[in-house]
């Protein structure tokens, strides 16, 4: 084809995805985190679905931007100082053409229903990459519980359960933690749970060893990373051994995903938060991986925390990306790499990103990342892991056993390595993988069946 048809073929794409966003917009006004996560997989999937006429007659991506249940509700609850707290509960049921809702819930100022929107939408063509049977949703309130006492955030666990219980099940709805949702918060919410509906069941993830949890499920997300990573590395004949790479947050997902790193011979230099980064040359090990452990997932400090405990330098109120790395890897919130940080990061001669929080880039930032040809993989591949072995532990419950360490990691391992072929089958154009584009059309594939499958519902 000539260079001017391809430019005349771009541009018929690119105004069909324009249309397509229109409508989406005039039907969620104001909600920009949806649109941006609808936009990023609709670029994908509208060449896709045109060379594929029955999923554009079936109206198949339509159905899958339209949540099928929508929950939003009132929190009322009591602090230690007596006086009445008022928040907002959401759980988004975006999809369950191939199994039950799964999904997170979020505890964070900025939960509002267009990030439970966009959340959700990754969600499901995440879980999909699992191969796992699990549909896709996302929930959480505007609480904060960073500075709550344990009965504070309790006593809000407990207000919260009492209108979700209505929604969720283990074959309707299996919420897990996310943000400011840990072991603790799990805890209490399955408490309120059992009380409420007098049943012992697989209703939430991320539950305490002694009473259903599974092994390896805070490390699952950090190490399903690693282990994407690897085999991203591998198709151009590289390891992780002896990178220097950039690491932005420092709960459960950045921690365990640096002990992971340090295990195959690679170096974590940074870590951050909203304030500032903590750099780290000689790498975050030993004592001070210890230390990072509880840092935030138990204790809720900040990085600067850090950064006095060991004597690092500490950089207030910038980013870790201006730090010169070989891999940049966003594990805190969404939004974290704009299009100005994604070009400090090429300057300084990164040439892997890998997404670890849930849409940590912007989408200008992943274009120009695609467009300078480096290794980059998203979040709905990458940090698939999590959900992955939310999955394994859903399965345990089923059948009142427990695997090994080692049995869930060598399990996670392969769902990792499976999801990375998956990408490269549908995104490979000869030596250069898009990942981004693998990850959407075989998400998408395996839910689009089903819901052709399974009628018009």
């Amino acid at each position: 084809m000539s260079t001017a048809a391809n430019s005349l073929t771009r541009k018929i794409l690119a105004n069909d995805v324009d249309e397509f966003m229109k409508r989406v917009i005039i039907k969620n006004p104001g909600e920009y985190e949806f649109h941006q996560a609808v936009q990023e997989v609709a670029t994908c999937l509208i060449p896709f679905i045109k060379k594929n006429p029955r999923y554009r007659d079936a109206k198949i991506l339509e159905r899958m931007v339209e949540p099928e249940r929508v929950i939003m509700f009132r929190v009322s609850w009591e602090d230690d100082q007596g006086e009445i707290q008022i928040n907002r509960g959401f759980r988004v049921q975006m999809n369950s053409a191939i199994g039950p809702f799964k999904g997170g819930l979020r505890f964070h100022p900025s939960v509002t229903l267009s990030i439970m929107k966009a959340l959700s939408f990754e969600q499901t063509l995440k879980n999909s990459l699992t191969t796992l049977p699990m549909g896709g949703a996302k929930g959480g309130s505007d609480f904060d519980p960073r500075g709550k006492t344990d009965n504070e955030v309790m006593l809000f666990c407990q207000a919260f359960m009492n209108e979700l219980f209505h929604h969720i099940g283990p074959d309707t709805d299996v919420p897990a933690g996310d943000i400011g949702v840990g072991g603790r918060e799990v805890g209490y919410l399955f408490g309120q749970y059992k009380k409420l509906t007098k049943a012992f069941c697989g209703v939430l993830t991320g539950k305490g060893r002694a009473w259903g949890g599974s092994l390896i499920r805070p490390e699952a997300t950090g190490y399903g990373i690693s282990y994407f990573l690897e085999e991203m590395l591998k198709t151009k004949g590289e390891s992780v051994e002896g990178k220097t790479i950039l690491a932005s947050g420092y709960g459960n997902v950045g921690t365990f995903f640096i002990e992971k790193i340090n295990e195959l011979g690679g170096k974590v230099v940074t870590i951050s938060d909203e304030c500032g980064y903590v750099y780290d040359p000689d790498g975050i090990k030993g004592d001070k991986l210890e230390f990072l452990k509880d840092l935030w997932v138990v204790h809720r400090k900040p990085a600067k925390a850090f950064a006095d405990e060991f004597g690092l330098k500490w950089v207030e109120g910038k980013k870790p990306w201006e730090v010169p790395c070989d891999i940049a890897c966003p594990t805190a919130t969404q939004n974290e790499i704009d299009v100005e940080d994604a070009k400090t990061l090429l300057k300084n001669g990164c040439w892997c990103a890998i997404e670890a929080a849930n849409m940590p880039c912007t989408n200008e930032s992943i274009n120009l990342f695609l467009d300078a040809g480096i290794l980059f993989a998203p979040a709905k591949a990458a940090n698939a892991g999590g959900v992955a072995v939310s999955g394994l532990e859903m399965t345990q419950n089923s059948m009142r056993y427990n695997w090994s360490r080692e049995e869930v990691d060598q399990k996670l391992k392969q769902i990792m390595q499976d999801i990375h072929r998956q990408c490269v089958s549908y995104g490979k154009h000869g030596e250069y993988t898009n990942y981004v584009q693998g990850a959407n059309i075989s998400g998408f594939v395996k839910v689009a069946e089903a819901m052709i499958q399974q009628g018009l519902v």
